[in-house]
């Protein structure tokens, strides 16, 4: 049997249109106070613990300026006008607690680098580790491809649809048909499942390299044929509360799958 590390891997959008800011994510993620330039917020996690690694990767046509955190987040703010704007992509993995600290910011930089950097995007990621066993990092991603001189470019173009004869499609309105096209893949369904996947073997990697039996993989236990309930993940917030003795839905949720789990595993074992 070879020990399993915890696999968790999610992904999200930050979203000005859900009332959220880059600004404000990379101020919570990094533990700073960053003030947002375009509506004039300041957000203050100066005292927020269990940040112990920050960092950010440019891509080589990036402005130097980008490194500091408070320049690339309210460049992008400031350059995405709408009030919808999708304004910056987010990661969040466990990381295997099988690994050193220095190993494990490895791990995160190989992957930032490997994965979004190299394909021109900014990367801003933190870790954080409260001491509660869950170690894990925070990767901010700009979502907006940037020219040779730095400049941020179009998401995507409108083209015209055009007919079978290769003429423009004139509807009702007047107006003719278009249709959007994306100017970079990064928002490709299929990604989440190469990212999810890549994260898994480099995380392989670095623990065979450390000499460590672990491994985790980034399919269910479904698709993996093991017949067992997967856990929830818990978060920061329930699990100190669980390590203070104080019961949450979800650590119940988790000791009733632990239980069902147990139940399973002595029924195949008489079978």
């Amino acid at each position: 049997m070879i020990p399993i590390a915890i696999y968790h891997w999610n992904i999200g959008i930050v979203s000005r249109g859900k009332g959220k800011s880059a600004v404000a994510a990379a101020a919570y993620r990094s533990g700073e106070k960053l003030t947002n330039e375009w509506d004039g917020m300041t957000h203050d996690y100066t005292r927020k613990g269990g940040v112990v690694h920050t960092e950010i990767m440019l891509p080589p046509h990036a402005p130097p300026s980008f490194a500091d955190r408070s320049t690339l987040w309210n460049s992008v703010e400031l350059y995405e006008k709408a009030g919808n704007a999708q304004l910056a992509r987010e990661i969040d993995a466990a990381l295997p607690i099988e690994l050193s600290r220095e190993e494990q910011v490895r791990l995160v930089r190989a992957y930032c680098s490997s994965q979004f950097v190299s394909r021109g995007m900014c990367a801003d990621f933190n870790i954080h580790d409260t001491g509660s066993g869950n170690p894990h990092a925070h990767i901010l991603l700009t979502m907006r491809p940037m020219d040779e001189r730095g400049k941020w470019l179009p998401k995507s173009r409108k083209e015209y649809v055009l007919d079978e004869n290769g003429e423009r499609i004139r509807l009702s309105s007047g107006r003719y048909k278009t249709r959007k096209v994306d100017l970079v893949d990064w928002n490709n369904q299929e990604n989440a499942e190469v990212w999810r996947k890549v994260w898994a073997d480099l995380a392989n990697e670095f623990l065979e390299r450390n000499n460590r039996p672990e491994r985790i993989d980034h399919r269910s236990y479904e698709r993996q044929g093991i017949d067992q309930i997967p856990t929830v993940h818990i978060g920061v917030a329930a699990s100190q509360m669980e390590k203070k003795g104080i019961v949450t839905k979800r650590g119940e949720l988790n000791r009733s799958i632990k239980a069902a789990n147990r139940l399973l595993r002595d029924i195949k074992t008489q079978i």
